[in-house]
């Protein structure tokens, strides 16, 4: 994923790039308003992180400048100015979000994956599965949580497509041995628990809470309505 960050206070632009790069995205920095609408124009990004205050024109007039061409590109505004009435004004000129500074770069990167799997909801094609900010490739049975993408086994990536084509919905083990392992009777195995646990060690590295457990019933995943999309 490749983000665009227009921002011209070097020190917040250096950990900025730093956390993005660490979480797997690829950055192009700008340090004016100008050259960021420039390179909005001839560049393809998933998410623009645009500072308000910035050299040759602001944040907000670049954004403006940008949805009046069409662009499209999900925008985070970066202010110091935190009022409803500096955010409602980012809204209005076309932001998907508000951060105001100063701000933890976690949530940053949990703000732009959000917008990633928001906007890629949308454009109606089959080879992803998302719930929440979860992404599951279809085709090449991986998952993506913040910005990694993580291989799965063909036990992992069908039990995980299982989960996600119906999320909300608790299946039972027995359901689960039916889909994922073809097995018709419950061999009172602990395969099922085994394989949930490394799906979230690989990918969560157990700090997510995204796959839940039902006590004596069976397993769950987020409790929103399932996308297909492509990236």
């Amino acid at each position: 994923m490749h983000i665009l960050l227009v921002e011209d206070e070097q020190k917040i632009a250096d950990f900025v790039t730093q956390g993005l790069l660490i979480n797997g995205f690829r950055v192009t920095h700008c340090t004016d308003g100008l050259a960021g609408l420039q390179a909005l124009q001839t560049g393809s990004f998933a998410v623009a992180v645009l500072d308000v205050m910035l050299p040759t024109m602001s944040g907000l007039d670049v954004l403006s400048g940008a949805r009046q061409l069409g662009i499209s590109t999900p925008v985070i505004i970066l202010s110091a100015k935190g009022d409803l009435t500096d955010k409602l004004a980012g809204f209005s000129r076309g932001s998907d979000d508000y951060l105001p500074k100063p701000f933890y770069t976690e949530e940053l990167v949990a703000r732009i994956n959000a917008l990633i799997a928001r906007q890629t909801a949308r454009s109606g094609s089959d080879d992803y599965l998302v719930v929440d900010d979860l992404a599951l490739n279809l085709l090449t049975r991986e998952a993506i949580w913040s910005g990694h993408s993580v291989s799965l086994t063909a036990r992992e990536f069908g039990l995980l497509e299982y989960l996600m084509r119906s999320p909300g919905y608790v299946f039972s083990r027995k359901q689960i041995l039916e889909h994922v392992w073809k097995i018709s009777f419950d061999p009172q195995t602990n395969v099922v628990d085994v394989c949930v646990k490394r799906i979230k060690k690989k990918i969560f590295d157990n700090e997510s809470s995204l796959i839940t457990s039902v006590r004596g019933v069976g397993y769950s995943i987020g409790d929103s309505t399932v996308h297909t999309q492509h990236i």
